[in-house]
């Protein structure tokens, strides 16, 4: 890491204080500025003073009671630009302050008043038990986080399209909702000079920027580090449960786990939120009846999984699994490893790519597996294609139609209904953007950098459509992450994990394993280790079940501690 002092040249800040949007700016009532303040001090502040900055972590809760104070963030030249302008009644923050990140944005007093300022931990305390307060707080972080990213504020990537490693910190930061933006070192003008005004020579990238700081071509752990995501170097070497993947089954069960008092710690190899967290818009889970995204309910999940005192571990990529003397020890792959008295397999599975030709060249620049707000970002006004027909196609279909002006559904059958719920393929047809082309195959893609072209062909006449595109979102499954658990316990043939009876009966051989015991439902071949979600043999494909499967495998290890 290097540092080179930013310029932080401000520009004229406006005192015209910004409206609401959507939520992210609401005020606090009387009361709740009473409740606040039970466990904070109101404190003067002068024009100029920063009580927020960019790039360092904040451990207070800011509520402006009078006076007005500037966000902004620095651009690429090292200015700052503000974004919003608040007034009495208001107060500062965004999701990283209530995960303990550093800021993504500074706060600076404009004109002089006074604030509250409460620590963040007595925030998080009274968010987790003030319902009013917690949805008004969580709703304002969680739209302002999102702001941030469509923003472009945050950290700067630079690398070239054609790098694995660009890639893989561009997906890093997208999956973890880092606020971020990419210059793209072979057709970003931008870029260079960038490099070239922190002395960063084009064969040292991909680099991070962020503030004076240069990372240059940093490890996923960190990077993590730097922003302020807890690493496997913060996990502790024993616990009561050890869950290895943090998407909904994962975090399902670290939630339950912790609130039933046992120690916990959740291990996720790249971020939390799993397949579902690409979702731009789950419709059918319970509770939610307007809708909620994948990202939204991950992080409202590593909140409470962080209340009741889980730890949840990103860049965590488990290796190995053992098993002896009623003790199981995971592995990571930075020689690292954890000690547990129950292990919770929830690694769920990795998406599968297309079989084309050249297709691989393109990931990260035209070809994506997931539809959030991100890759939304770089679509433009479309047209995009998405192949696939299930559930997760679906939602992409309909999420991207409300943002391009043509969705193309390439599905290799021939009714949509075979494999998709009702409500989507209801609204698949109604919609007036977004065309399904059914018996049809992706046979070739092409594209001087960036993906431009997509080649199908009608399985039923061989006929071949050539599609100019900006994106294509594939969604045709996935296998499931158990590569390395090959000898520790039981697979299926598709490498799924059998649990309850059939994870006695050995697919190698035929044979079935004698125990002292039968397996619970959720407990796999090797006592005292469970498996919950899309990774379990049998286990019904969808966000609600893998929650309830997370939950049901604390229930059972209970069972299994004799408690």
């Amino acid at each position: 890491m290097s540092e080179v002092p930013a310029t932080d040249q401000r520009a004229s800040i406006p005192l015209a204080e910004s409206p609401d949007i959507y939520g992210a700016y609401p005020r606090l009532s009387d009361d709740q500025i009473a409740a606040l303040e039970a466990g904070g001090a109101r404190r003067a502040v002068g024009a100029g003073e920063m009580l927020v900055r960019e790039g360092e972590r904040s451990d207070y809760f800011f509520v402006i009671l009078s006076g007005k104070i500037a966000v902004s963030t620095l651009d690429d030249a090292g200015n700052r630009h503000v974004i919003r302008v608040h007034g009495p009644g208001r107060f500062l923050g965004e999701l990283g302050d209530l995960e303990a990140q550093a800021a993504f944005y500074t706060a600076e007093v404009v004109e002089p008043g006074e604030v509250l300022v409460v620590p963040t931990e007595r925030v998080r305390a009274l968010v987790a038990h003030d319902p009013v307060l917690s949805d008004l707080i969580l709703r304002a972080y969680l739209v302002r986080r999102s702001l941030l990213i469509h923003e472009g504020s945050g950290f700067r990537i630079i690398g070239s399209c054609y790098s694995p490693d660009t890639a893989r910190l561009r997906e890093f930061a997208a999956r973890n909702r880092l606020p971020h933006r990419w210059l793209d070192l072979e057709r970003d003008q931008h870029a260079e000079r960038l490099l070239q005004r922190f002395g960063v020579s084009a064969q040292d990238t991909p680099v991070v920027i962020w503030g004076g700081e240069v990372l240059r071509n940093p490890t996923n752990t960190e990077l993590a580090r730097r922003v302020g995501l807890p690493v496997p170097d913060t996990v502790p070497d024993e616990s009561d449960v050890v869950v290895v993947g943090a998407g909904p089954a994962g975090l399902g069960a670290a939630v339950y786990a912790a609130s039933d008092g046992l120690t916990t710690a959740a291990m996720e190899r790249i971020a939390t939120g799993g397949q579902a967290g690409t979702s731009s818009k789950i419709e059918n889970y319970l509770g939610f009846p307007g809708g909620i995204s994948g990202a939204d309910l991950a992080e409202r999940a590593v909140l409470q999984a962080g209340k009741f005192g889980a730890r949840i571990i990103v860049s965590a990529e488990i290796t190995r699994l053992e098993s002896g003397g009623g003790q199981h020890r995971v592995t990571l792959a930075d020689g690292g490893s954890v000690v547990a008295r129950a292990v919770v397999l929830a690694t769920g599975a990795r998406y599968r790519r297309l079989a084309v030709p050249g297709i691989e060249s393109f990931e990260g620049n035209g070809v994506y597996y997931a539809a959030t707000f991100q890759e939304a970002l770089v679509c433009g006004t479309g047209p995009v294609v998405i192949v696939g027909g299930g559930n997760s196609a679906g939602q992409a279909a309909i999420f991207l139609a409300a943002r391009v002006s043509r969705v193309y559904v390439v599905i290799r059958g021939n009714d949509l209904n075979k494999t998709m719920s009702r409500y989507l393929v209801d609204q698949i047809n109604r919609h007036p953007r977004v065309t399904v082309r059914s018996c049809t195959e992706i046979r070739e893609v092409h594209g001087n950098g960036a993906l431009s072209v997509v080649v199908t062909e009608d399985k039923r006449t061989g006929e071949r459509h050539s599609i100019q595109t900006r994106a294509l979102f594939v969604f045709i499954g996935a296998d499931p992450n158990t590569a390395w658990l090959a000898g520790a316990i039981e697979l299926d043939d598709r490498g799924f994990v059998p649990t309850g009876p059939a994870a006695l009966y050995s697919e190698a051989d035929g044979a079935r394993r004698s125990t002292q015991r039968q397996p619970m439902m959720l407990e796999t071949s090797q006592p005292g280790v469970f498996a919950a979600g899309d990774v379990r043999s049998g286990s019904v494909k969808r966000v609600a079940s893998a929650v309830g499967e997370g939950s049901m495998a604390i229930r059972q290890i209970h069972d299994y501690f004799g408690t």
